[in-house]
């Protein structure tokens, strides 16, 4: 694409799609894979923290080193379609082996499948994620086409995350009685339910990126930058800015990580029922959707009146609030789920803003440096972004199967008649309420260290952006 023509809605829409495909992916892995080799296949909470947690650290290593090999390639195809093409299918074809562990492992073998999964999904994932956002600049002109794109794409990844923790237990069950049938045990139905719905996401995700691939043609002169651990360190170290954006980073996603891994324990051990699962889908519906409105309609309708470090302020305080209520629901009769739409409203519409805010925020950064440094560590700045998004994530997990281990939550918490009607009856109330108060409080610690280390750190206002701005163009 040398020419200087604008891109088409079909190329737009191409990119749009693989976004929701890999993000598809990885809120099923994200969300999903510490429940799944946990609570069904009976591998220890702390076994799998620690191997959550170590992953994330392995990607320290690994994500500089898949830049530098996408960097090198040269083919007739391009540098970067090979590689989104190639790093989609191993993740695919690994993601359905991470959700189809065979029933007669157990012990030291179950957790070394899921240690060996689990790792070889994270490195799959970053074959295809870094070329994904990498290729930007080899499809785009620059300046507002490039932002457009670039915003485009995060909203669209926002909308595959939000489908899967919409539809996700619904159709595990469903296809679990379709394949598994309705004698099977509750383990039985959900290990087979996720076998089968994974296998669909994962067809979808190859489908998507493939309609990427076949779209989006690349430059063949365009250049990747590529950062180094050294070189993210050095960034780090230099740019006052970027560490404060980083530090609030890990400690928003933090806290939305350890919700969302701990919200189907909630619902399954707490909130309780036979039907638990349509009480959680229905919740997670209602947030999904509350998300996708914050990040396409609720924040640019904000944006027009307030300033953005204003908007996220006030979504600190919203989630917060949140969570506060929340906690203070879980200790009433929580019969109704429709009252829990109250917090999740806050909480989920303030994630969303949030995810917008920290990309926008982060991109500021780069013109500080530029001025304060010389260099202008674009590249070097959003594979930090990746890196810590990733991080936090496995902080969160680690947190969570710790606190799953201290208050005994898992199918083997109940006895075989328990589970079959409800699962929340074999479980204690002191661990119900060590639920609810991991689940709520420590966000909101997270959540008020985040708030005043930004308020102290963060001084990019938009007069203080436009001044920068002008100081660049003078040179």
């Amino acid at each position: 694409m040398g020419d200087k023509r604008s891109l088409t809605a079909k190329e737009k829409a191409s990119y749009g799609l693989g976004a929701i495909g890999k993000d598809m992916v990885y809120m099923l892995s994200a969300s999903y894979v510490l429940y799944y080799f946990q609570d069904i296949c009976g591998v220890s909470a702390v076994a799998m923290g620690i191997i959550l947690m170590a992953a994330r650290v392995f990607d320290a290593f690994n994500d500089p080193v898949m830049g530098v090999v996408v960097a090198k390639t040269r083919t007739r195809w391009g540098k970067f379609r090979p590689w989104l093409l190639i790093g989609t299918i191993t993740n695919a074809i690994v993601l359905c082996l991470m959700f189809a562990a065979p029933p007669a492992l157990s012990g030291g073998g179950l957790v070394a499948y899921a240690a060996i999964t689990y790792i070889l999904w994270g490195v799959t994932y970053t074959m295809m994620d870094i070329p994904y956002w990498s290729m930007i600049p080899a499809f785009t002109e620059g300046g507002s086409e490039r932002e457009g794109l670039t915003t485009l794409a995060r909203s669209c990844a926002g909308v595959g995350s939000a489908i899967i923790t919409i539809i996700t237990m619904i159709s595990v069950h469903a296809l679990g009685v379709k394949f598994a049938g309705d004698g099977a045990g509750a383990q039985m139905l959900e290990r087979v339910g996720f076998k089968y719905f994974t296998i669909i996401i994962a067809i979808l995700f190859v489908v998507f990126i493939a309609l990427t691939c076949a779209n989006i043609r690349e430059k063949s002169t365009v250049d990747m930058q590529t950062a180094t651990i050294g070189q993210m360190f050095s960034a780090l170290v230099g740019n006052d800015q970027t560490m404060a954006v980083v530090v609030a980073i890990v400690l928003i996603n933090s806290a939305m990580y350890i919700t969302s891994n701990l919200v189907i324990y909630f619902f399954k051990y707490d909130f309780g029922g036979s039907g638990w699962y349509n009480s959680y889908t229905l919740f997670t519906t209602f947030g999904g959707a509350v998300q996708i409105l914050a990040m396409m309609l609720f924040y640019p309708l904000l944006r027009k009146f307030v300033t953005s470090l204003r908007i996220f302020f006030i979504c600190l305080a919203m989630e917060m609030l949140g969570y506060a209520v929340l906690l203070l629901l879980s200790f009433t009769n929580m019969s109704n789920v429709f009252l829990l739409f109250i917090p999740g409203f806050l909480i989920f519409a303030a994630a969303g803003m949030l995810n917008v805010l920290t990309t926008v925020f982060l991109a500021n950064t780069v013109d500080y440096g530029q001025l304060k440094t010389g260099r202008r560590d674009e590249s070097v700045v959003f594979s930090m972004q990746t890196f810590v998004v990733k991080l936090a994530s496995g902080f969160a997990a680690l947190v969570a199967s710790i606190a799953l281990s201290v208050f005994a939550l898992s199918s083997e918490a109940t006895t075989e008649a328990q589970q079959s009607v409800d699962f929340s009856a074999g479980v204690s109330l002191a661990s119900k309420a060590g639920l609810r108060m991991t689940m709520t409080i420590l966000p909101i610690i997270g959540l008020v260290a985040a708030f005043f280390w930004f308020r102290q750190k963060y001084i990019l206002t938009d007069e203080k952006l436009a001044e920068i701005e002008e100081k660049l163009r003078e040179g």
